[in-house]
């Protein structure tokens, strides 16, 4: 967290500018706060305390406005030490509890409600990844004749979720074949991550390609990227658009074409939030206009949380523009990636 060397009334002006702002979409005036906020000071003090933040490049002050509005180091100030403590009512927290609850028994499903709920919390764009199976624990492989020619490769992780692939192989197999292979496949990697087998498996099967498995050992390690990679950067749910427009933000038609972008081509999303994101981190991560590494999105801004399953990471979150209630916001997205993984871990 930066530290802001701004005097008292600086803080309290800027935070009831910031207040205001958010709550109407207009520029605030000096007037505005005088009426709305006992500060005891004059609308002419006022004035000078934020032509002082709009020195400083806390305020903007627009064109067309006597109003100021916060600048992205406005919000920034505002986010770390300024704003209400991210608190969520119980009737909230009620109405998380009852709609993700570990009853589902897919995981998709549980996700698609969790962004479903995030969006109609926040009048945001939600968005959930995938849990991210790079870090994940192989459980058990299970091979199953689809015919003479087709494999079902089903891959268990230690977390529950499973993962399918289906192979093609040059040559017919019997039962026979799939089950040694399948026997050796589990002896040799089961208990190692997703990118141990990767970087191993040749290796670790050596041993055991000889002529009779060979078909079988041959497609799978040619196939070993496609079976152990990362399946969290192919999925990813996105909802909310509905809610996101009703923003006065998107009475702009460029603004508007810009969101619809977004939600048509969710790998951008994606991206954005791969950008943003350091390292993985307890606390939610809140990135806000020109913090974030695109500058087509600088105007929004992200609040996004882990949730866990296992041994492995997700990723839920907002995008919404910088005028947000962050208070409110930050506190939905910590409440719901809690429960989230909460259900998930009892649906183990």
């Amino acid at each position: 967290m930066q530290e802001y060397q701004l005097k008292d009334r600086e803080k309290a002006i800027l935070r009831f500018v910031i207040h205001q702002f958010i709550l109407t979409a207009n520029p605030v005036g000096s007037r505005n706060v005088s009426k709305k906020f006992d500060l005891g000071l004059s609308p002419a003090s006022i004035r000078n305390v934020m032509a002082d933040l709009e020195d400083m490049g806390f305020l903007n002050h627009p064109h067309t406005s006597a109003g100021r509005v916060p600048t992205d180091k406005g919000y920034r100030v505002y986010v770390d030490s300024l704003m209400d403590p991210p608190l969520l009512d119980e009737k909230t927290k009620q109405l998380v509890d009852l709609n993700i609850n570990s009853s589902i028994s897919e995981t998709e499903e549980l996700l698609k409600i969790t962004s479903n709920i995030l969006s109609e919390l926040t009048n945001q764009l939600a968005l959930v990844t995938y849990p991210k199976f790079e870090q994940a624990i192989l459980a058990k492989i299970q091979l199953v004749k689809l015919s003479s020619t087709r494999l079902l490769v089903v891959v268990s992780v230690q977390s529950g979720l499973i993962k399918t692939i289906t192979l093609e192989i040059d040559a017919e197999v019997n039962d026979e074949q799939i089950n040694f292979v399948q026997q050796m496949l589990n002896e040799k990697l089961s208990g190692l991550r997703f990118s141990e087998i990767r970087n191993t498996i040749e290796d670790r099967v050596k041993d055991f390609n000889v002529e009779s498995y060979r078909p079988i050992i041959r497609v799978f390690l040619d196939s070993v990227d496609k079976i152990f990679t990362d399946m969290s950067r192919e999925k990813a749910i996105i909802s909310g658009t509905k809610n996101i427009i009703r923003n006065p933000e998107f009475d702009d038609i460029q603004n508007f074409q810009s969101v619809i972008e977004l939600v048509e081509n969710r790998d951008i999303v994606i991206h954005i939030l791969d950008k943003n994101k350091s390292q993985p981190v307890k606390d939610p991560e809140i990135t806000i206009g020109g913090e974030n590494l695109d500058e087509k999105f600088s105007d929004y801004s992200t609040i996004t949380k882990e949730y866990t399953i296992g041994d492995m990471t997700g990723t839920l979150g907002i995008m919404g523009p910088k005028r947000m209630d962050y208070s409110k916001i930050i506190a939905a997205v910590v409440y719901v990636a809690e429960q989230l993984t909460q259900e998930l871990t009892k649906a183990r």
